[in-house]
């Protein structure tokens, strides 16, 4: 049975709370869309109050999008066992399990939102890449990564962003096919880039040699092998 008292929260708690309610509601309307109003209403506190623990809309949205670009980032994260094939797999699902819960948080985040210009904003994108990036690197055991390497993965991370921010709007083809499609994605890119350099060879059949015929590197192969006979043996030489 409640007493019908409520408790008096502490400053920072409080903070953290008005943060979480305004990335639930984000997570289902645009920032743009969401008043001081509704956020101090979910919050069950008054709108001055709210001004007294952020400035601003602008400094609201900004400490909720901190708190999202952390848990994005945190998503990228994957214990370096096991083939890389099911490691990035289980990454993909993780990273659409965020967008798929926070859609327009996400959308705003990878935006701008509107904090769109601000180089606090523009600094928290950069971070959640360059975390996924890193993370990438750390998987393929590289260093100190080649310029072509490089610019494989980057183009990998910014793909797996569009394509994210594309499946929002209507979500028409499975979520499952598109996480195992940028898997064969990441393959694709590393396969092209090796065709113009030894280093990036030895990279990708090194990245191959255990991967096991039923994971995603394989199933791609597979597929590949079955468009073969679809294309005239001339246009092939």
């Amino acid at each position: 049975m409640t007493t019908g008292v409520r408790r008096r929260m502490g400053v920072e708690e409080r903070r953290q709370q008005l943060i979480g309610v305004a990335l639930e509601l984000f997570s289902h309307r645009s920032p743009d869309e969401v008043s001081i109003d509704e956020i101090a209403a979910a919050a069950g506190i008054s709108r001055p109050l709210v001004y007294h623990y952020f400035p601003g809309k602008q400094s609201l949205y900004e400490a909720a999008l901190r708190r999202a670009a952390d848990e994005l980032a945190g998503r990228f994260l994957e214990p370096p066992q096991g083939p890389l094939g099911a490691r990035l797999l289980r990454v993909m699902g993780r990273f659409f399990d965020f967008v798929d819960e926070h859609g327009p948080g996400f959308a705003a985040l990878m935006r701008g939102g509107p904090a769109v210009g601000s180089s606090t904003t523009n600094a928290m994108i950069d971070e959640v890449r360059q975390a996924a990036y890193e993370q990438i690197l750390a998987h393929l055991e590289v260093g100190k990564p080649s310029a072509r390497l490089e610019m494989v993965v980057r183009s990998w991370v910014s793909l797996a962003e569009s394509t994210a921010l594309l499946w929002l709007d209507g979500r028409r083809i499975p979520r499952a096919e598109l996480e195992l499609q940028l898997v064969h994605d990441f393959a694709a890119l590393a396969a092209v880039s090796a065709a113009y350099d030894d280093g990036m060879a030895d990279l990708v059949v090194r990245m191959l040699a255990d991967e096991p015929a039923d994971g995603p590197f394989g199933d791609l192969v597979g597929r590949l092998l079955d468009l073969a006979p679809r294309v005239p043996a001339q246009r092939l030489r």
